[in-house]
């Protein structure tokens, strides 16, 4: 049974993580060579490394790719071209007020491991730990107002809210946060999930085991209370390089992978024999940051003049082979909040950028750039590194593996957060505003507000937006926000991009509206 998420949740157009851990190159070698779907192995390629064990700590898409295989929620994203959700633990549920959900779960669900039925006792524990500060949660902020759940019966319970939040039923239930884990077996280990193969699972499939930057392995859980998995065993294969990751799948290594732009006009006419493509709007955000603190950037004409130096169309061209447009903020093209144009034009004013640098005083200004390590991103630098020296910029390019990219902007990894200057950075998206600008407000600077953008405007709108009922006072808040990004001169935004998958026709894939793989609902065809 699905259902369909109100309308002013999810708007008629469908358009469409990354926050995620680390990763590797190089793990070509280490691939099979056959197609293993055919003999009841799926390969799964993963473009970053879910490496997060325990939902507290997880990061973003990569974790629900491995999450949604081996775990359930009471609701979950429908696969398919709509943003629907339909239910998978609970049996019902019904909003019955602004700040309550009430939920009754199925009878007969069970943990693997011989931890018994699923509660909601196992659904209390799951989201309360969100809310318990020590426990230092990086997904607290999919929650919003969420407070507690209320547990009235074994099966039974309640919700509740401080106030209401629309994106409860878009990102909080059927995304990361709204993962249900076993209290028992979790409580057993110490609190906390730290080991690669968890104490219990209750999806289709369970680990087997995790190889640190090539793959997690999993096989098809014997405890699954639905319909048994089509695949005996399913591969999460770690490959970063786009490029990369088409030739594991021309080889037959991978039955599935997301693809670069610069193939997607070479394949969409005439894909490989055994191969079909599809390709997704999607709702990633890719934009150059800069932080605001450093002492290059004080002076706002600074600022203002890298941003005129940075040439959207150029990038598009040479990293996204102009398949994808210009992003005019954080939130895409179909969604609430979507911005119809930017304040400084995506092409670049090199002109007023030296005029902006004069002003400030400043002769040759020497920043640097850091990237992850894939084509697109480091293209995108040597692009800007070319064009902004007309403006009398010069940038200086540091390329990093996943592992160390992502810790940069993190106060809790040590102290170069602080010496951040720019970054080309790329997020995943769900079809709520409130995702997107949830990264951006000042108590997430040392974590991924890696600008250390701070504005106590952004800061109540973002809290006054989650709460907000009215569509086009919700539209009208969240462009405003991105208003305010933009007039701080720390954020130039690129691109949404597009999802294009490349998969053996021997399976039936299933994703989100967004082109992103929901791998426990892949079939053989």
């Amino acid at each position: 049974m699905t259902h369909a998420i109100p309308r002013h949740l999810f708007p008629a157009a469908t358009r469409r993580q990354f926050l995620a851990g680390t990763a590797a190159l190089g793990t070509l070698s280490l691939l099979p060579v056959v197609a293993w779907a055919q003999d009841g192995r799926l390969n799964v390629r993963a473009y970053l490394e879910p490496d997060d064990y325990d939902p507290l700590d997880a990061s973003g898409f990569l974790e629900e790719l491995l999450y949604g295989c081996i775990y359930r929620k009471l609701i979950q994203y429908v696969p398919g071209d709509e943003w629907d959700w339909q239910l998978d633990l609970a049996e019902s549920i019904e909003q019955t007020s602004p700040t309550t959900i009430e939920f009754r779960l199925k009878e007969g669900q069970m943990w693997s491991d011989g931890f018994g039925e699923i509660t909601a006792e196992d659904v209390k524990f799951s989201l309360d730990r969100h809310m318990v500060e020590e426990n230092n949660s990086r997904i607290k902020p999919d929650l919003g107002t969420f407070t507690h759940v209320e547990v009235t019966g074994t099966h039974t319970g309640i919700i509740h809210m401080e106030r209401p939040f629309a994106p409860m039923w878009t990102i909080a239930l059927p995304y990361l946060a709204g993962t249900i884990i076993c209290k028992e077996a979790v409580e057993a280990a110490g609190g906390k999930i730290t080991t690669a193969i968890p104490p219990a699972v209750c999806g289709p499939y369970r680990v087997v085991e995790h190889r640190l930057g090539e793959r997690w392995v999993l096989e098809r859980n014997p405890d699954f209370s639905g319909e048994p998995a089509d695949f005996e065993r399913v591969d999460l294969i770690v490959i970063v390089d786009e490029a990369a990751a088409e030739i594991a799948r021309e080889a037959g290594d991978v039955d599935f992978t997301a693809i670069g732009p610069a193939s997607v006009a070479r394949l969409q006419d005439s894909p490989p024999e055994g191969m079909q493509l599809s390709v997704h709007p999607a709702l990633f955000y890719t934009w150059v940051g800069l932080n605001m603190e450093h002492p290059k950037f004080e002076d706002e004409r600074v600022r203002r003049a890298i941003m005129h130096a940075i040439d959207v169309p150029s990038i598009l061209q040479a990293a996204y082979f102009d398949v994808a447009e210009p992003a005019t903020g954080i939130i895409a093209p179909g969604l609430i909040g979507h911005r119809p144009e930017t304040m400084i034009p995506p092409q670049a004013d090199f002109a007023r950028a030296r005029e902006l640098l004069d002003e400030a005083g400043v002769d040759t200004l020497q920043i640097n750039i850091d990237v992850l390590n894939n084509v697109t991103h480091t293209t995108a630098a040597q692009v800007m590194q070319a064009m902004m020296a007309q403006a009398g910029i010069e940038l200086n390019i540091t390329v990093h593996e996943g592992g160390s990219f992502w810790s940069l902007g993190v106060a809790a990894d040590g102290d170069r957060w602080q010496d951040l200057e720019l970054t080309i950075k790329q997020f995943s998206m769900t079809p709520d505003p409130y995702y997107a600008t949830a990264w951006f407000v000042t108590d997430q600077i040392g974590d991924w507000n890696w600008e250390q953008f701070s504005n106590e405007e952004f800061d109540r709108l973002h809290e006054e937006a989650l709460s907000e009922t009215d569509p086009d006072r919700r539209d009208e808040m969240y462009r405003r926000m991105q208003d305010l990004m933009e007039e701080s001169g720390a954020y130039r935004f690129i691109t949404h991009g597009v999802t294009a998958n490349l998969y053996a026709d021997s399976i039936v894939p299933a994703t989100r509206p967004d082109g992103l793989p929901l791998v426990q609902f892949f079939r053989r065809a």
